[in-house]
Parts: structure tokens; sequence; C-alpha cells
């Protein structure tokens, strides 16, 4: 479960990969209902971009937005039947959430210690997610969210140390580059073939 991420900062990073540019954001330490900076891809035009959205996904007939409040991480194995994510997983609204690190609390100690994951080679990461829209009943406000899809982590050599002993093994899925196009192309059967600990680029924790 990632509960608190960083977005990334890296400017060129963006321009390179996605040839896009990077928008501005008041928040870099990023928890639910806030906003980050996600990919998309138009499947009618084929045009990618780039926006602010909140992290939490709300779904069409959420009552108010504090239904983002749970549905920040959406379990890859559920996804597609669970009501708050299948019209979004079926829709192919396939998201890339760009960060430079996100955390995950390691209980090696005997306590809880929150703990950065970035990536091995101190790179920029693109996370697996979905995005949908709400509009805000009262003032009309359209409003983009975004979760970030989380695969079983039980045997991925970084991601299995986190959480308690006793608890399920979860990780987010951070791509590797060459598979973003791939992600943001997908057909509901190929998103879920991406969902997988060998699509994850390599990860390392901040000593």
């Amino acid at each position: 479960m990632c509960v608190q991420y960083l977005t990334t900062v890296n400017i060129d990073w963006v321009k390179s990969h996605f040839d896009l540019d990077l928008p501005a954001s008041t928040a870099h330490d990023v928890f639910p209902t806030y906003p980050g900076p996600i990919v998309l891809k138009s499947h009618n035009t084929d045009r990618m971009a780039i926006g602010l959205a909140r992290f939490g996904l709300i779904p069409a007939w959420a009552k108010d937005e504090d239904f983002g409040r749970k549905t920040y991480n959406a379990r890859a194995e559920t996804v597609a039947i669970k009501p708050s994510y299948k019209n979004a997983w079926a829709k192919r609204h396939y998201a890339l959430t760009l960060v430079d690190a996100f955390y995950e609390p390691s209980y090696e100690s005997g306590k809880a210690v929150r703990t950065r994951i970035h990536q091995a080679q101190h790179k920029p990461m693109a996370i697996a997610s979905i995005w949908d829209t709400w509009t805000e009943p009262d003032t009309g406000e359209f409003i983009v969210s975004f979760s970030m899809l989380t695969i079983d982590a039980s045997n991925h050599p970084v991601m299995k140390r986190f959480h308690k002993p006793e608890d399920e093994k979860r990780t987010v899925v951070p791509l590797r580059p060459e598979l973003f196009n791939d992600w943001l192309n997908a057909t509901p059967e190929a998103a879920s073939a991406l969902l997988c600990c060998e699509s994850m680029t390599e990860l390392a924790i901040a000593e």
C-alpha cells in the first residue's frame, strides 16, 4: 500500500521520455487527496497529455470527494470488478504517475520505520495507475483523480521487506521505461499482463 510519495521535479526526464512539460505543483510530498502529475493518452486521438490529478480515485457515482481518501491503491487482482475502479479499467483509463520516490513502513527493527524507496539509478519513476473523472455536484467542478495499481510483492527482492511480518506483501508497479507506451496503449488483457514484478524497474532503499 502506497499512501505517500514524492512527485518528480526532473523536468528534463519528463521531457525526454514523454515530450511533455512537467506542470508546476504546490505539492511535492503527496498523500491521498493531494495533486500529483500523471501522464495519460487518448485512445481516440493518440495524443499524450500530462496534468495534475488528485491522488485517490473518485468514481463518477461518488457522492463527495472524500471518497478518494480510501481509493488511492487498487489491487490488480480485483480492479476489473471492484465498483470503484471497474469503469476506469474497462475504459482503458491507464495512466503513469510520475514520482521520485515512495514510502513504505519497514518493521525489520521491530517497530514501524517510514522508509523511502527509489529507482536504483536515482532516476524518476512512472507508476502504473488508473484515472477517472468526477463532477462536484454543487459547483460543477470537474476533477480528474487516480489510483496506483498494486500487486503481490512476496517474491520481490526489495518490496517483500515491507509491512508487518504477518501482513500481505504488496507493491506499486514502477514500470521499466520501455513499457511506458505499452501501458498507456494497453487493452485490459495487456494491462493485466504488465502488472507483475518482471515489469518493474530496479528499486533500492534509501540509506
